[in-house]
């Protein structure tokens, strides 16, 4: 293989490269078997015309358009590695040249990724993390496995309070019409949720079993349902019933109802401090990883990212994003239904800070080549065995699922991120309103 790279102005550039004589022939019979098995050519059964005598009526020549489909794809990924490049998008061939008996050669203008220059990555600065466990947070986790383990016990002629719970039925009007998804029966509200519109809620609070209310309230202007947007309406509700939550005394029965394995609320406690402090460790590594490689990637000089990079990045996210909610049983259809959301929003979402990641991600890359980081086959393979837990598959499955290329590329990216993070130096302090 000869190939050539020849940079052009932004991202775009002219590869020269090669076909040669016995790739050629490779692909002129391969092309051939499959034009003869619907040729039909006097004297011969269908599809068992000699290559000779096709040759002859047809010209060789006939075959090189097959043929070239057939080798191309081979030529081009060759030449890419070849030249060192890394395209982004669909290369534009052209053929130069298709002489009998000589290479092939033909051009191709390909948009490829801008390059990357490295600046500071080791050693950079970033926000010292506090991993201590305090008492106000232990009390607050406490708290809210109280509030979990409530009761709600109806309240006997009282006005519903802000945190009670009422049953009500409702139906809404706008410009003195019921409007679609207005209206439900014995729906249970908790006071104070903000789960319905700003308004409605506070206008329950006072208000006991048995009464009409009605409620007047203005939908936002960012409503799911534009038609609905910055409109008037009035519910006329009916309270069925008013709920309190009764909340469990703080003692040894609680500990026990909360977590089996512990015979006290000491033992909670101590155990609540335990999980409080590795989520905080954990979450003061991700800080410091997220933070540190930020700084790396605003250091490196970047040239402008090709429009179909930051399209793979937005479609990328979508898909896992989609993947994750179908693990967890919601279909996209039902996804977009449940949110009151289309493709177009949800692709909209990823859009901001897409060029961010794109960036992040060819600094990481950079890093890894600086380093000349490579993945040992016991880390693919523990690689592997993660993935197959996490995603409940085989391990075969997984295999097959990945190429080796693909599984090293997360590896060594894990590998830049510890590298990065783990030079970083924590000296810089907390904003006055950001400290624990």
């Amino acid at each position: 293989m000869t190939a050539k790279w020849e940079k052009q102005e932004g991202n775009k550039g002219e590869l020269t490269f090669e076909i040669a004589p016995e790739q050629i022939s490779e692909g002129l019979d391969k092309a051939f078997q499959r034009t003869k098995k619907n040729l039909s050519v006097p004297g011969f059964r269908k599809g068992r015309v000699p290559r000779q005598v096709f040759n002859q009526m047809y010209g060789e020549e006939a075959l090189y358009e097959d043929a070239l489909n057939i080798v191309l794809p081979d030529a081009y990924d060759e030449a890419i590695k070849e030249t060192n490049i890394k395209p982004v998008d669909q290369p534009q061939v052209d053929v130069s040249s298709m002489d009998k008996g000589k290479p092939w050669v033909l051009k191709a203008v390909v948009t490829v990724e801008p390059e990357v220059k490295l600046g500071e990555y080791k050693g950079l600065s970033v926000t010292k993390q506090n991993t201590r466990v305090y008492q106000k947070d232990i009390d607050a986790e406490l708290e809210k496995q109280r509030q979990q383990q409530a009761e709600l016990v109806l309240k006997e002629d009282e006005p519903a309070a802000k945190g009670d719970t009422v049953v009500i039925d409702f139906e809404g009007y706008v410009d003195g019409k019921p409007f679609e998804g207005g209206q439900a029966d014995n729906y249970s509200l908790e006071l104070g949720s903000n789960s319905f519109i700003p308004g409605f809620e506070d206008q329950l609070v006072g208000h006991k079993a048995g009464e009409d209310v009605e409620v007047k309230v203005t939908f936002p202007k960012d409503y799911q349902a534009e038609d609905l947007r910055e409109k008037e309406a009035t519910f006329k509700v009916t309270i069925h019933e008013v709920k309190e939550k009764q909340l469990p005394e703080l003692d040894d029965e609680f500990a026990k109802d909360v977590d089996e394995e512990v015979d006290s609320l000491d033992e909670l406690k101590a155990k609540t401090k335990d999980r409080l402090k590795e989520e905080k460790v954990s979450g003061s590594r991700e800080a410091i990883e997220d933070e540190a490689v930020s700084e790396a990637t605003d250091n490196a000089e970047i040239g402008e990212i090709p429009a179909t990079m930051i399209e793979a990045d937005i479609n990328r996210q979508v898909e896992q994003y989609l993947a994750n909610m179908q693990q967890q049983g919601i279909e996209p259809k039902m996804y977009y239904q449940l949110t009151g959301t289309t493709q177009d929003d949800l692709r909209k979402q990823f859009a901001d800070g897409a060029e961010k990641r794109v960036k992040t991600n060819m600094v990481l890359e950079a890093v890894v080549e600086a380093e000349k980081i490579e993945p040992t086959e016991d880390e693919i393979n523990a690689e592997i065995k993660d993935l197959a837990s996490q995603y409940g598959m085989e391990e075969s499955a997984v295999r097959s699922a990945l190429s080796d290329d693909m599984l090293k590329h997360d590896i060594t990216v894990k590998h830049a991120v510890d590298l990065i993070a783990d030079s970083a130096k924590q000296d810089k302090k907390k904003d006055a309103d950001d400290k624990d």
